[in-house]
C-alpha cells in the first residue's frame, strides 16, 4: 500500500493527529478535508495536501478515512450530493474511525458493496495524547481480506489493532467499551466523594486502589488525572460526546432485550451535567455532581 493515496475527512481533536501520523509515520500521500480550514493549514506543514471538497477528496483517493463526531454527521456526509457514496468507485475502501451506530454501519457497508467498494468500521479508543503518539487502540469490523489490507495503514496511528469480526463488530466493541468506561467513571466518582466526605484524600484512595483488584485504565487515567485533581479540560472527550456514545449502547441493549440499568443511570448523570452547563467539558466532570450533601 506504499503508493496508496489516503483521503482523510474530519480533523477534530482525534482526527488531526491521526492524519499527521499517516503522513509523517507512514509516508503516504495524504489529502485532507475539514469544514474548519485551521487544522488543514496546520497539517500543510507536515506535507498533507488540502482537498477542495468531500467529493474531490473521494475521487482522488484510494482509501478514505473519516473521523466524525457522530453517526448522524457521517450519514449526512455519506448521502449528500457530491458526498462519500456518490463518488465511490470499485476497488476503493471507506473506513469509519469514529463511533457510529451498528445499524448505520451495516447500511453503509451494503451501500459501498453495491458500488464495488469495501467498508470497514474501525473506531479508535484512548486519548488525544495517544492519537498524537500513534498509540491508539483500534477495533475493526469487516472481512479478513480488507482487514489485512488496511492493517499496515492503521499501524501508523495505533499500537493495538484488533479484528473483532464482520462489519459492525468494531463499532459494537467500541460502544460496549465506552459503556463500561462510563459506568466505571461513575463508580470512581462515588468512591472519591465518599473518601472526601470521610476525611481521606481521593488521590491517596485511588493510588492505593490502583495496587489492588479495583485497578483499571479508567482509575489510572480518568480517576487519578481528572477526578482526584478536579481537572476537566476542554477539547477532550466531552460529556455531550460521551452521552451520544452511551445512547448507542442503550439502543443496542434495548434491541437485545437487556435492561441495562447501570447505563441508564449514567445517562441520567450525563443529562444532569449537560443541564448544569458542563456538556462541553471532559466527561469525568460528572464527578462534580456526586456530593455527600445531596
Amino acid at each position: 500500500m506504499g503508493e496508496t493515496v489516503i483521503g482523510f475527512i474530519g480533523l477534530g481533536v482525534m482526527g488531526e493527529p491521526m492524519c499527521r501520523n499517516l503522513r509523517e509515520r507512514g509516508g503516504y500521500r495524504v489529502l485532507a478535508f475539514d469544514r474548519d480550514p485551521a487544522p488543514v493549514q496546520r497539517l500543510a506543514g507536515a506535507g498533507v495536501e488540502a482537498a477542495a471538497s468531500t467529493g474531490a477528496l473521494v475521487r482522488a483517493s484510494d482509501v478514505v478515512l473519516v473521523s466524525l463526531p457522530s453517526g448522524q454527521v457521517l450519514e449526512q456526509l455519506a448521502r449528500d450530493a457530491d458526498g462519500l457514496l456518490d463518488n465511490l468507485r470499485p476497488g476503493q475502501m471507506l473506513v469509519d474511525l469514529g463511533t457510529s451506530p451498528v445499524a448505520l454501519t451495516r447500511e453503509l457497508a451494503a451501500a459501498c458493496m453495491r458500488r464495488g467498494a469495501r467498508y470497514l468500521d474501525a473506531p479508535v479508543a484512548r486519548t488525544r495524547a495517544a492519537a498524537e503518539a500513534g498509540t491508539l487502540s483500534v477495533m475493526v469490523g469487516g472481512d479478513a481480506e480488507a482487514f489485512a489490507d488496511i492493517e499496515p495503514l492503521l499501524a501508523c496511528i495505533a499500537s493495538e489493532i484488533t479484528h473483532c469480526g464482520a462489519v459492525g463488530a468494531g463499532q459494537l466493541t467500541k460502544i460496549l467499551n465506552n459503556m463500561v468506561l462510563f459506568e466505571t467513571v461513575a463508580a470512581l466518582s462515588e468512591a472519591c466523594a465518599v473518601a472526601r466526605a470521610s476525611g481521606m484524600d481521593p488521590a491517596r484512595l485511588l493510588e492505593t486502589l490502583s495496587k489492588g483488584s479495583a485497578d483499571s485504565f479508567a482509575l489510572r487515567h480518568h480517576g487519578l488525572k481528572a477526578i482526584a485533581p478536579q481537572r476537566f479540560p476542554l477539547r477532550a472527550f466531552s460529556v455531550e460526546y460521551a452521552r451520544k456514545d452511551l445512547a448507542y449502547a442503550i439502543e443496542l441493549a434495548t434491541q437485545a432485550g437487556i435492561d441495562a440499568e447501570g447505563a441508564q443511570r449514567v445517562d441520567r448523570l450525563f443529562a444532569r451535567a449537560i443541564a448544569a452547563g458542563l456538556g462541553d467539558q471532559y466527561f469525568p466532570v460528572v464527578s462534580r455532581l456526586v456530593r455527600a450533601d445531596r
